[in-house]
């Protein structure tokens, strides 16, 4: 049974990416920092296990790819899920907030990465990084979390160029408006309502909808898969047209 570790599991696309990949007869690591919603998605199916706790440090982010090869034997795939985003122009952004969200969304797939490189070689294995579209076009009043996406599709890019001949595949997925929490918790920092924002953002893609969490989950499947053998170094937007 191939293994997969999945970041920001305890909710969003991280959870959808989680179970999804249990259905498909994955053993799976969900690591998050809430315990109880972790539980709740361990429920799902009996192929998840789950790992709680912060990682800020690189040595958590070894400690956490070294407890999944310890519970499962092995790791195919590493994906990195979990983010932050603050909603803020340059001038309002603290200090703390522009370190918290580059930790969170560019260090940590960093030190992932780099501790599950070794194991994923080995397995001739993949990681799949949760970017957005806004790595690839800046969106008003998210000055942190562009910088941290555009980031984090290079250092993909990147990764992908230092590995290819390894047989190591390193793909990034862009989507725009997701069904998520973290997509509420900007109407909350932005002060709107919250069925006004989501149909703004409906409004804004081509086909006139959301994405939900599990569309994304499908396309990081498929990414991990063996369909997806000769895919690595992209940069995938799921956001119904809009980067079109």
């Amino acid at each position: 049974m191939k293994v997969v570790l999945v970041t920001g599991a305890s909710s969003g696309i991280g959870a959808a990416v989680a179970i999804a990949f249990a259905e498909a007869g994955w053993s799976v690591m969900a690591a998050g920092r809430d315990e109880g919603r972790l539980g709740e998605v361990a429920d799902v199916s009996e192929n998840i296990s789950t790992w709680a706790g912060e990682l800020e440090e690189s040595a958590d982010c070894d400690e956490l790819v070294a407890d999944t090869i310890d519970e499962f034997g092995g790791l195919d795939c590493l994906v990195n899920a979990a983010g932050v985003l603050i909603r803020s122009n340059t001038e309002d952004t603290s200090d703390e907030d522009w370190r918290d969200t580059l930790s969170i969304n560019l260090d940590v797939p960093f030190f992932l990465s780099r501790a599950a490189i070794p194991h994923l070689m080995t397995t001739q294995g993949s990681i799949v990084n949760i970017a957005s579209n806004w790595g690839l076009t800046a969106g008003d009043r998210a000055v942190a979390y562009c910088a941290s996406k555009g980031g984090l599709i290079m250092m993909t890019r990147a990764m992908a160029l230092d590995h290819a001949a390894d047989g190591l595949r390193i793909n990034a997925i862009c989507p725009g408006g997701v069904d998520t929490p973290m997509l509420i918790s900007e109407v909350e920092q932005l002060g709107g309502d919250v069925a006004g924002y989501l149909s703004e953002v409906a409004a804004e893609s081509p086909n006139g909808r959301i994405a939900t969490p599990e569309e994304i989950a499908a396309l990081a499947l498929f990414l991990a898969s063996d369909a997806a053998s000769h895919m690595t170094g992209t940069a995938i937007p799921i956001d119904g047209g809009l980067m079109a």
